[in-house]
């Protein structure tokens, strides 16, 4: 008798627990199911990881392409005759431009005196230009190697646009709208293309033939990223900030792309 008292117990106790796991399943499902994310595809890889610079050493490799390409520019430009000092100081300006004047704007300390890690990579350049004229020569007479650092100036132009964006929509209070609306974007557009207006006494001079590619790319790219950000677009988005940053790399990329290699559509003559 109590053998079989036992053996209907267990067998309950068994339904019961078979019972619960059951609920508690059908439970979990739904939240399993509302967390899937049907872009998920597009960070989650590894081209992804290295567009939105999450390893340091991706990122330090895309410093020092970030600020050579702006050394091939700044040696382009200032005299041959031009001390060193000169020409350091004008790279220095070129390459931290944007990250020096969004900081005073913010009230916040500009870059190359917060981030040890430009210096670095500007005073690396420098010496590569300085001492080796010809690495600047193989760029561009190699279309590979052109692309490649042109990729590398335009992930860290990414990074930095939508770093000083997102910390002037923080910084700024809203007056008329729910979010501030221009002063962000304005930030965002300086840090892209700050460098080319400094040092000061250059003016507008840089916009005397309307708004280069870097400064373009920079405000269109700062506008969408906060507008997405900020509005009703973004709802629902799993990771909106890092899918507005891949697409925000891959629109410099496209315009780096575009404007180093002159692929623009021929003009027409009018006869």
């Amino acid at each position: 008798i109590n053998l079989q008292h036992l053996r209907r117990h267990c067998s309950a106790d068994s339904t019961r627990l078979v019972y619960l796991i059951s609920i508690t399943m059908a439970k979990k499902q739904p939240e399993a199911a509302a967390s899937v994310d049907p872009t998920g595809w597009m960070v989650d890889n590894d081209v992804a990881n290295f567009l939105l610079l999450h390893q340091k050493e991706v990122l330090y490799m895309c410093m020092l392409g970030y600020t050579f390409l702006h050394g091939s520019k700044v040696f382009k430009a200032v005299p041959k005759t031009a001390s060193v000092s000169y020409k350091l100081i004008s790279m220095i300006l070129a390459c931290t431009g944007g990250g020096i004047l969004v900081p005073i704007f913010l009230n916040k300390v500009p870059v190359p005196l917060a981030n040890d890690a430009y210096p670095i990579a500007i005073l690396t350049s420098f010496a590569c230009h300085y001492y080796f004229p010809v690495v600047a020569e193989v760029m561009n007479l190699s279309p590979v190697v052109k692309s490649l650092v042109v990729v590398f100036y335009e992930l860290v132009r990414a990074k930095v646009v939508l770093t000083f964006t997102l910390a002037a929509s923080a910084a700024i209070a809203p007056t008329t709208f729910s979010f501030p609306l221009f002063g962000p974007i304005m930030c965002g557009t300086v840090a892209g293309c700050g460098g080319a207006f400094l040092p000061m006494n250059k003016g507008l001079d840089p916009i005397t033939n309307g708004l280069q590619p870097p400064m373009s790319s920079a405000f269109v790219g700062a506008t969408l990223v906060h507008l997405f950000l900020n509005t009703s677009l973004s709802d629902g988005v799993i990771n909106a900030k890092e899918k507005a940053h891949l697409h925000l790399a891959l629109l410099f990329i496209t315009v780096g792309l575009v404007s180093a290699f002159n692929m623009k559509a021929a003009k027409v003559k009018k006869e």
